[in-house]
């Protein structure tokens, strides 16, 4: 196939030696199987933030790390420089977060490499060795929804021990490989002690999927492990081995359950939404 404009640096550099085929073009990214020496990878180029139609950037960069006191300060501002700094932290976060993921044992790809502004990491496959699935493309029986339920729930709990939130975490962020789910898009990864909106993500993150497998196991929606681990977060509890429990007991002399409940519910249905308006933007 033609060489990407993004990609054709990285060839010349001899990072990768060509091209395979197109796997994934979203909102934010497009994802290429390349050829690197004797292996087969996957190399994201990220769209400027010009032709990124992704919503809340001010949201999700709360409590994101600037190079400096100035950058800050520009980025504050929105000056040219400001939104050039901006765009280089969005496009870093991922980076940043798969090295520190990976190092806490959260299963993400492997990363080999950020060149030119090109991500080059580990493609995931599945038995096969062909492109692993996403969740949200692969029948689930009931057995395996609770399986994969139950591993997600532990790559969140790892993720927030590590002091990050997905921010965005879904079926269609999931792909499913031969030793189960691996958790993949990171670009609007939120700090879980810096965002004032980390609660809201964690728990629309863990709502997402258990409303998901939920379906395949109607057991799973009685459960409460986002509000259990964030608890415990909060406490300074949890730890990467906390067994939980999937129950939480509220303080109802504070706490107005109906409207937790309710809010649980929304999550659910806006996932619903995300995951239609995401699979309507890819068929584009």
């Amino acid at each position: 196939m033609k060489t990407p404009q993004g990609l054709q640096p990285l060839i010349d550099d001899g990072i990768i030696d060509d091209v395979l085929r197109p796997l994934k073009s979203g909102k934010e990214a497009a994802v290429y199987v390349v050829r690197s020496g004797g292996d087969v990878r996957c190399a994201k180029v990220y769209k400027d933030m010009a032709h990124r139609s992704f919503q809340q950037r001010v949201q999700y960069q709360e409590g994101r790390k600037v190079g400096s006191s100035r950058e800050a300060r520009a980025i504050g501002k929105g000056s040219k420089y400001g939104r050039k700094q901006q765009e280089v932290a969005w496009k870093n976060a991922e980076v940043d977060a798969l090295y520190l993921l990976r190092d806490a044992g959260v299963r993400v790809p492997e990363p080999f490499g950020y060149f030119h502004g090109v991500l080059v990491m580990e493609l995931v496959t599945d038995a096969d060795g062909l492109s692993a699935p996403r969740l949200g493309e692969v029948d689930v029986s009931a057995e395996d929804a609770r399986a994969y339920h139950a591993i997600l729930v532990r790559q969140v709990v790892l993720m927030l021990c590590a002091g990050l939130i997905h921010g965005d975490l879904s079926a269609y962020n999931v792909l499913i490989g031969p030793d189960g789910p691996v958790v993949i898009d990171f670009p609007q990864v939120v700090s879980a002690a810096g965002n004032n909106a980390a609660r809201t993500m964690l728990l629309r993150d863990v709502n997402n999927l258990t409303a998901y497998l939920g379906r395949s196991a109607p057991e799973l929606l009685d459960t409460w492990y986002g509000e259990e681990m964030w608890a415990l977060f909060q406490a300074g509890e949890l730890r990467a081995d906390t067994e939980l429990t999937g129950h939480f007991e509220p303080d109802e002399s504070e706490v107005d359950l109906d409207s937790i409940r309710q809010s649980i519910n929304d999550a659910r249905e806006e996932a619903l939404i995300r995951q239609q308006g995401r699979e309507a933007a890819e068929e584009d």
